[in-house]
């Protein structure tokens, strides 16, 4: 599978993965501590939807639908006045922002957010679109061995895991290194963002991140239709390890919104312990 984020910017995955993301920058922000942010795969930052994701139409079943809702829950509001600031202020969108821009656009003083992208053309947009700002710095490398050795120090670690999945260990590389971040430091926040095409590479997933170590994860799942052909990715999820007070609640909501608005008959959204 290619995932890469632009070819599907502002689609229903994106909604899900930069709503919850959002809610943990925020709830974890709470906290006294400044944070640490470490993107593993964080692409360029910011996205036309004048280009390759009107021809997909992704965009137009995803964050176009979001912004013309007439209700959403509370934790999607965020996302939709992020992107509202990046399309000076209209519902019309025609820039998205993708983590990079979300996250830089979140930090406090003191916090640092390190962003990792290994593609030296999606590395350079990235570095023009975060240059200049405090605490920021990006990363031609591998996210999974930068995620590893940046340490936390006396910050709270926040950290985004979310690969294209075109190489057939990014699954595994990705559980063994929440497995590692836990080890290191168990106040460690892991986000892991996940296409779920059948049933049965979540679940083997699921298994690969016990093996690991993380024997508990919250997983907040969504499916626009039922599981009935492995070709396309039919849903996607949010293994949350070590997630703030509240995490659960945020992600139903999230994920009941985008089943019930953007799917089809057989769909759910829900998020559950593992």
């Amino acid at each position: 599978m290619n995932y890469r984020h632009s070819y599907h910017a502002g689609n229903f995955a994106d909604l899900v993965k930069h709503g919850l993301l959002l809610w943990l920058l925020g709830r974890v922000a709470r906290d006294e501590r400044r944070l640490l942010v470490v993107d593993t795969h964080a692409g360029s930052g910011l996205y036309d939807l004048g280009e390759g994701a009107v021809r997909s139409k992704e965009a137009q079943a995803g964050i176009a639908r979001l912004m013309s809702a007439p209700r959403l829950p509370n934790e999607l509001a965020a996302l939709k006045e992020a992107v509202q600031a990046r399309n000076g202020g209209k519902d019309e969108v025609r820039w998205y922002p993708g983590s990079p821009l979300l996250i830089a656009d979140s930090l406090r003083k003191g916090d640092l957010y390190v962003a990792c992208e290994l593609r030296p053309e999606e590395h350079d947009l990235l570095a023009e679109r975060l240059k200049g700002r405090e605490g920021v710095e990006t990363r031609q490398a591998d996210g999974y061995e930068v995620v590893r050795a940046v340490a936390p120090a006396e910050r709270r670690r926040l950290v985004l895991i979310d690969p294209p999945f075109e190489r057939p260990d990014d699954y595994l590389r990705c559980a063994e290194t929440a497995g590692a971040l836990m080890k290191q430091d168990p106040d460690t926040v892991i986000a892991i963002w996940l296409p779920i095409k059948d049933m049965e590479t979540f679940d083997g997933f699921l298994r690969r991140l016990a093996g690991a170590g993380v024997k508990r994860a919250l997983a907040a799942e969504v499916r626009l239709r039922p599981l009935t052909n492995p070709m396309q990715m039919n849903g996607c999820a949010m293994v949350l390890v070590n997630p703030p007070e509240g995490a659960q609640a945020a992600a139903q909501a999230i994920c009941e919104w985008t089943a019930i608005a953007l799917g089809e008959p057989g769909g759910r959204g829900e998020a559950w312990w593992t």
